[in-house]
């Protein structure tokens, strides 16, 4: 594992922002985006440590994408609620607060059936079925801890089937409510925006949840510049290079990448490095397109599961939060944990 010197010059980015280049500020979820997220999982799964675990994810991203492509309008926020979000300078929709839609528990079970009709008989199948047919009373318990981050009572097994459909119901919310703006300021263009950048630039400025991971884009939008990557709803927002995610510290900032005894890069080991933070000691996944265009934030922070392990030796903590992947000592009280991976 290397590591670079910490960063003393202004990033490209900061001298574009600072020079009044207009550049994207939110990226919505766009409706392929689980395909691909399922595309990269079976690419990383190759050859890898972790494949039967990475594939069964491909097959949950798949069965995602199936679901998020059928048709089904969801309760929104009236007008009103959108202006007082805007106002306050909050997310719309704030993973821990939002009243869900009881649509969600129809898709819930929904998705475990498309997951089922995909894996082979066995325990992991058995137990997808036992969850499609769950009680909606276990669902919204579990749902609720899932998404106030609260370990105690979380069932680890079942929650990143959960975080799932809570992930679909979530990029639903987003696009229907965009979708909705974009029809109304036809015709009133005093509409205000459903999102948009809000008083914490550490949190999704659509669902307030922290990042799974970075990344630095290619393409018409965003090209050269950081995001983050909502864990939940799939949205990403701008927010410039060598600066914690943590702590907004731009000092002290470090990047560290896996490398083979040889020196050498391992598979598809391009284009991810952590992050690191001296002044909180706090790191974030960060995943470059520019090295490999087919990088996915959470399929290939979860295929570097080896980069995590080596970097919290150092006594580093991890910022970001993937919800397929959940350790956590469940005794413990809500306000002294995290759902971490």
């Amino acid at each position: 594992m290397t590591e670079t010197s910490t960063a003393k010059l202004l990033s490209p980015e900061e001298i574009a922002v600072r020079a009044g280049e207009q550049i994207p500020f939110l990226l919505l979820p766009q409706p392929g985006v689980f395909a691909e997220r399922a595309l990269r999982l079976r690419q990383l799964a190759a050859g890898h440590a972790m494949a039967d675990y990475l594939l069964f994810a491909a097959e949950l991203a798949q069965a995602q994408h199936e679901l998020f492509s059928r048709k089904r309008d969801l309760s929104l926020p009236e007008q009103a609620q959108v202006e007082a979000a805007a106002k306050a300078g909050q997310p719309l929709l704030p993973a821990a607060g939002w009243a869900r839609d009881p649509v969600w528990l129809q898709e819930q079970r929904e998705l475990m059936q498309l997951l089922a009709a995909r894996i082979a008989a066995g325990p992991a199948r058995e137990a997808v079925l036992k969850l499609a047919a769950a009680e909606d009373q276990f669902l919204e318990l579990q749902a609720g801890r899932l998404l106030n981050s609260v370990m105690t009572g979380l069932d680890l097994a079942t929650a990143p089937l959960i975080a799932a459909g809570l992930q679909v119901h979530w990029a639903r919310l987003l696009t229907q409510l965009q979708a909705r703006f974009e029809r109304e300021q036809k015709t009133d263009k005093n509409q205000v925006a459903p999102f948009g950048r809000v008083d914490d630039p550490l949190i999704c400025p659509c669902c307030a949840s922290k990042p799974v991971a970075s990344i630095t884009r290619i393409g018409a939008e965003g090209s050269g510049f950081r995001y983050l990557s909502c864990s939940l709803c799939a949205a990403q927002w701008h927010y410039v290079r060598v600066k914690c995610a943590h702590c907004q510290s731009t000092k002290g900032i470090s990047f560290q990448s896996l490398l083979n005894e040889d020196g050498s890069l391992p598979p598809n080991a391009a284009g991810v490095q952590v992050e690191c933070c001296e002044a909180c000691g706090h790191y974030l996944k960060i995943v470059h397109m520019e090295k490999d265009q087919q990088v996915e934030p959470h399929a290939d922070d979860l295929a570097s599961l080896s980069l995590d392990l080596l970097v919290s030796e150092s006594g580093l903590i991890r910022h970001g939060i993937n919800l397929m992947l959940l350790f956590g000592d469940p005794d413990l009280e809500a306000e002294t944990t995290e759902v971490q991976h």
